[in-house]
């Protein structure tokens, strides 16, 4: 596929893109202590400028929030690393745009950050009942827009993007949810528009005419009572008829009910938004949202949707995805797995981070967002001969990288597969991307120079007969068999057995485990036709192991499609009619037919100690140290690769 509306120009009054794809915005934690932009900000988006992208719009604040979230664009102060990454992203071709964007605070004092909106009015998300602002804070804000603009454009921005959306700021002052203001910025949409429409002038006024102004524009904000698609048409013939460039569409508030991020939303579920808007204005449109592949892009292009293409996980995933879809190497791209583990380090970070802790990966899948500066892998000297045990994701990282620095290696897989466990996490509901991950990482192995040898299980005679100089072991961890009465009674079965159709239910079933795990298999059992499914937790948090941000979703999910949850529960015993239960406050009784274990996993030392001296070096990684989730095997793998 050559994706020819991809990677076709476009012009934005004087911005010319080399293709249609557009970075969107994304808070990342790596800005410096004083709020300006260092070297791992620069690396962070030179790797998606130099990856293909035609656009690439970064965050920063017009206003102090005393927060450091995002990098600060209110001072001449700012201005050296800013030119510094403008400069660097416009050497591998891209355009820059800064998003200006206030979130829920900011420091009018000097020292002193408060939560404001223009109404008093609860904010789930802050947990507390902001102050509202002032006439006079409001003519600050808008001339904060302003400088903001012109800094941008003394900076070497190409446009500047004016949020609204996300219930931050000037969202809340549009939508009726947030504002129930009785002046000139409330009441009438006339009004509740007047902020933005401020701003845009004030933008106009300070960065000129000729300067491209794109809104991030919140077109149905997914809450009840809130602005909806058709309320958004009026609103973006506002925003075009008073300068606005660009539309870039966004959709739901924080505290939205409705997830935007998440694998169980089909891949540009949200297009149907921008090709709304598409039809209320002549300007050029952004569809956004769960946009992680060049075939939907394409798609949604071809289908007059949009006009570009937002990706923001997407290229946090794979900043090489453009360059990878324009030269045809698509199965090498890194998918996004939507899995939210980004977000809840951002907000980890941002709200708690200890400064002096390691420097993490931002991403489960790409071990080197936000560790840019390592992605130079230095040539292997001498070159060793590598062997690695186990093709899961920590084994074939582990392989690729050791192979991409010149040494050589051999993987071995006792399956006839690659992926390791790692499969049978492909097989519950919304779970099919995990799969394009073990492709990619397969792909991009095999290119590197990794020989693969399947149906193959390596043991210590094996080892000692080839004498490698480095063993890899990613051998994966074991099932946790509990030890309950009736364990090994006939209607007992592993989590697995039911994934991979090896063994099926009978009437009602229980699950013993409410982790990932347990709880996808739950959601695959109800798929399959299992009326009657409940979910066993001896801690007091079901799904405990998912990303935070994801997780109520996900559990909602469940509890939507009649999946029951006991937490603070333990089994103590398996009948043929069900399992004995104990609680803090008594003994109970669970009925059910079948009984599925998803303990969890353990990692077995005898593994590791068994080819001690049959090796020169040894190195464990993955789930054969600790069982954990796919972030910690691709980070360890990826280590393991470089450190050899």
């Amino acid at each position: 596929m050559e994706f020819k509306k991809l990677f076709t120009p476009i012009k934005i009054k004087n911005m010319e893109l080399r293709n249609r794809i557009v970075m969107l915005p994304m808070s990342t934690t790596f800005v410096e202590s004083d709020g300006t932009v260092g070297d791992r900000f620069i690396d962070f988006f030179a790797a998606r400028a130099k990856g293909g992208a035609g656009l690439i719009n970064i965050p920063f604040t017009p206003m102090n929030d005393g927060s450091h979230v995002e990098p600060g664009l209110f001072d001449d102060r700012f201005l050296p690393g800013i030119r510094r990454l403008t400069s660097c992203i416009h050497s591998y071709g891209a355009k820059v745009a800064a998003q200006l964007i206030i979130t829920y605070f900011i420091d009018f004092q000097g020292g002193v950050t408060e939560v404001v909106a223009p109404s008093p009015i609860f904010n789930k998300m802050m947990h507390c009942v902001p102050r509202e602002l002032t006439t006079d804070e409001i003519h600050l804000i808008t001339a904060g827009y302003g400088h903001a603009a012109s800094l941008a454009r003394q900076g070497g921005f190409d446009a500047v993007e004016v949020l609204v959306g996300a219930g931050y700021l000037l969202n809340r002052f549009l939508s009726p949810l947030g504002n129930e203001r009785r002046d000139a910025y409330g009441g009438s949409l006339e009004n509740r528009i007047r902020i933005i429409l401020e701003v845009i002038e004030f933008i106009k006024k300070e960065a000129g005419d000729d300067f491209p102004i794109i809104c991030r524009l919140n077109v149905e904000e997914q809450m009840p009572g809130g602005l909806t698609i058709e309320n958004s048409q009026e609103i973006v013939k506002i925003l075009e008829k008073n300068g606005v460039d660009m539309i870039n569409t966004y959709t739901g508030w924080h505290e939205s009910s409705i997830p935007t991020v998440a694998p169980s939303l089909p891949k540009g579920a949200f297009a149907h938004l921008s090709a709304r808007i598409k039809e209320y204005v002549d300007l050029p449109v952004i569809a956004a949202n769960r946009i992680n592949d060049p075939f939907t892009a394409e798609k949604i292009l071809v289908e007059g949707k949009a006009d570009l293409i937002g990706m923001g996980r997407a290229l946090l995933a794979d900043p090489e995805l453009p360059n990878k879809a324009y030269d045809g190497r698509t199965d090498e791209i890194v998918p996004c797995l939507a899995c939210s583990e980004c977000l809840a380090q951002l907000l980890g970070e941002a709200y708690g981070r200890d400064p002096a802790g390691p420097v993490r990966s931002f991403c489960s899948v790409n071990p080197l967002a936000g560790k840019e500066a390592q992605s130079l892998l230095s040539p292997a000297n001498p070159a060793k001969k590598v062997f690695v045990v186990g093709s899961g994701p920590g084994g074939m990282v582990a392989a690729m990288t050791a192979a991409a620095r010149g040494h050589e290696v051999t993987l071995f897989e006792k399956g006839s597969e690659p992926g390791g466990r790692l499969l049978y996490a492909t097989l519950p509901p919304f779970k099919n991307e995990i799969r394009n991950l073990i492709k990619s990482i397969y792909v991009r192995a095999l290119k590197a120079g990794v020989n693969f040898r399947f149906n193959t299980d390596v043991d210590l005679q094996l080892v000692e007969k080839e004498k490698p100089d480095v063993l890899v072991l990613a051998t994966g961890a074991e099932t946790i068999i509990p030890p309950i009465t009736g364990i090994d009674g006939p209607n007992v079965v592993l989590a697995e057995d039911i994934l991979t159709g090896r063994k099926t239910v009978q009437g009602a079933a229980i699950v013993i485990g409410g982790g990932m795990v347990g709880c996808e298999t739950a959601e695959f059992l109800v798929a399959q036709g299992t009326t009657d499914v409940t979910v066993v937790e001896m801690m007091g948090r079901m799904a405990d192991n998912v990303a935070p941000t994801y997780r109520p979703f996900f559990l909602g999910r469940l509890k939507k499609e009649g999946v029951k949850f006991a937490t603070n529960t333990t089994v103590t015993g398996i009948t043929d009619q069900g399992v004995n239960t104990r609680t803090k406050e008594d003994a109970g009784f669970l009925p059910g037919d079948t009984v599925v274990l998803a303990a969890g996993f353990k990692a077995d030392p005898r593994k590791t100690e068994m080819f001690q001296a049959a090796a020169g070096e040894i190195i464990a990684v993955g789930d054969c140290v600790r069982a954990r989730m796919i972030k910690d095997a691709i980070e360890e793998g990826f280590a393991a690769g470089k450190s050899i």
